[in-house]
């Protein structure tokens, strides 16, 4: 072997020496402490379920022995039909917001998101604004109307106090469902319920509280339990002022003399819807 081959050799040697020493080094440091936490990635944002088709939410169903007929969707105006939105109220989730300028009832979910409803007014829907919640609800209610309007509407008579009211059915006030909105103890008569009239909604009405149409009064009361908080404001946005205070009742044995469960007498017409 020449000198010359014995030093290349050599040389070759040292070298896988050294890069066999470095790639030990390397080993070690990557074995020697915990190292960095690897990165979890985000939770995946909320997001709401479809709610389906306007010709199935709003098609005929037959509930607790009561056959409702299906809705012409189509000829209610878009915007007060069914449907998942950005929330615009900041309020938590769980909250139902009834937006009384724009006739709107939004129930806040998680993710930013909210589900509104159209909603009709009647003149007991702009007396006040504020929070509550909803203390009872109730499937097909009884709708006892006070003396005074039995007075100006003698037919009547016969769903009185002093005769049990009337039963829930298609052509009840409250519509298939109520949700009855308390603060604390007190019955403020502010009234959540459902309607036969869906050429109603989006519009305001001579009487009623906020009106829905009975397939959303339906779904908004699947939805929501006991104890919901409860926000009535003029506008989204607008400071939300205090409700007038009005005395407690026994929210099964009709209203008050003086008093009316879909709002003050004096400004209901001759109409029950």
């Amino acid at each position: 072997m020449s000198d010359a081959s014995f030093r290349i050799s050599r040389r070759g040697f040292l070298n896988l020496t050294a890069l066999g020493a470095a790639s030990a080094a390397v080993s070690a440091c990557s074995t020697t402490g915990p190292g960095p936490e690897p990165v979890q990635p985000p939770p995946p944002a909320y997001v709401e379920p479809p709610l389906g088709d306007y010709e199935t939410m709003y098609g005929a169903m037959s509930d607790n022995g009561f056959d409702l007929p299906a809705i012409p969707a189509n000829k209610i105006d878009h915007r007060f039909l069914r449907q998942i939105v950005p929330d615009p109220t900041g309020q938590r989730p769980g909250t139902i917001v009834v937006d009384t300028t724009n006739h709107f009832l939004y129930l806040v979910r998680e993710g930013g998101q909210a589900i509104r409803y159209g909603v009709g007014l009647g003149r007991a829907g702009f007396e006040w604004s504020g929070d509550a919640m909803v203390q009872w609800k109730q499937k097909w209610p009884k709708w006892t109307p006070p003396d005074e309007m039995v007075a100006r509407q003698p037919e009547l008579t016969q769903f009185s106090a002093k005769n049990g009211g009337m039963q829930g059915g298609l052509k009840n006030p409250l519509g298939a469902r109520a949700l009855y909105l308390f603060q604390g103890n007190q019955d403020t008569l502010y009234r959540l319920h459902g309607s036969p009239e869906w050429w109603s909604i989006g519009k305001s009405v001579s009487s009623g509280c906020v009106r829905l149409i009975n397939q959303d009064i339906i779904d908004l009361y699947d939805r929501v339990p006991n104890k919901t908080p409860v926000v009535v404001t003029a506008d989204i946005g607008e400071p939300v002022a205090d409700m007038p205070e009005r005395r407690a009742i026994p929210i099964d044995n009709g209203v008050p003399t003086g008093s009316v469960m879909l709002g003050p007498v004096r400004r209901l017409t001759n109409e029950i819807f």
